[in-house]
């Protein structure tokens, strides 16, 4: 006869499995729920804001976003002849919001070492997006800092639309935002409309101008940038400073042709304690517009790189 200890059922966390890199004074902490950076901290001081094991990820704290970032209006697009209808998730605006794998557990792929690691998932095809697009996620700590490669490939046999964004908060450690500048390598500023949709872009100015750094008081952003500063490498930075002399700094590589910042002013669970900087492929409404978004050929494998330091 069992017992009643034999009875328990253990309740997962909401974040599921844990797993944790560490590479000299560097901890980073990957949880499977959306490939998600739940913490990456330089010694004591917390890089992106962390969150709880047993939390519901706060605004999407760490996710990966995909296969769309950011909104899709109505949740309702065309693409190759076809008319897809996905759930709505953001009922104020109405719209799908950062795509399909943010609140599903991946699991581990290949022999993780105590440095790296690589989650995977299938996008299960449904009739709002029938095609099995695999994500696999590696989280890797070096000298350099945290670097993230993704890599979707295309399991079906029609090409399939695709676009991948980041969502980790940035932790301005003990000061407040309003005492920290950010500065971000674009050029141009998206303008929306009531529902954050995109309705075109202009020249960067005013709180908006963030190609040098940018004192973020009095600054309250929810916005993407085009057109990318790309250094001799072919890459994309963003910079958060904080009163200390810190500097966070973030970059992508060429895949990412967009950048999202919000402060967080409206959003509870954050109200204002870091600021999200996420990286993208393409802005909101892709799905619908078709700009700039990857078309993934059967079989196909895009690759993309960012990653965060403590400078």
């Amino acid at each position: 006869m069992n017992s009643a200890l034999d009875d328990v059922v253990q309740t997962p966390a909401p974040s599921g499995t844990q797993h944790v890199l560490r590479h000299g004074d560097q901890i980073a902490v990957v949880a499977a729920v959306g490939a998600s950076l739940r913490e990456y901290r330089v010694g004591e001081r917390d890089v992106v804001l962390p969150f709880a094991e047993d939390e519901i990820a706060p605004a999407f704290s760490g996710a990966t976003l995909a296969p769309w970032p950011n909104r899709l209006a109505g949740g309702l697009y065309g693409y190759a002849g076809g008319t897809y209808q996905v759930p709505i998730t953001e009922p104020d605006r109405l719209t799908a919001l950062h795509g399909l794998v943010a609140s599903v557990p991946f699991v581990v792929a290949g022999e993780p070492s105590d440095e790296a690691v690589t989650l995977t998932t299938t996008i299960v095809p449904t009739h709002g997006y029938p095609w099995p697009v695999r994500v696999d996620v590696t989280y890797a700590l070096g000298d350099g800092g945290l670097e993230v490669t993704t890599r979707a490939t295309n399991l079906g046999t029609s090409t399939a639309p695709y676009g991948l964004g980041f969502h980790p908060w940035l932790s301005p450690g003990d000061a407040s935002l309003d005492e920290c500048t950010l500065q971000l390598g674009a050029r141009l500023h998206v303008t929306v409309d009531e529902r954050l949709l995109p309705t075109g872009d202009e020249e960067v100015e005013g709180s908006y101008d963030l190609l040098e750094p940018r004192l973020l008081r009095g600054v309250a952003l929810d916005d993407a940038w085009l057109a990318p500063v790309r250094d001799e490498a072919g890459l994309t930075w963003a910079r958060l400073t904080t009163p200390d002399g810190r500097t966070t700094a973030m970059w992508a590589d060429g895949t990412f042709e967009a950048w999202q910042v919000c402060t967080g002013d409206y959003v509870p669970a954050i109200a204002r304690r870091g600021v999200a900087v996420e990286p993208m492929t393409c802005i909101a409404d892709a799905f619908r517009t078709g700009d700039l978004l990857v078309e993934l050929a059967p079989g196909q494998t895009h690759e993309a790189r960012w990653g965060l330091r403590l400078e």
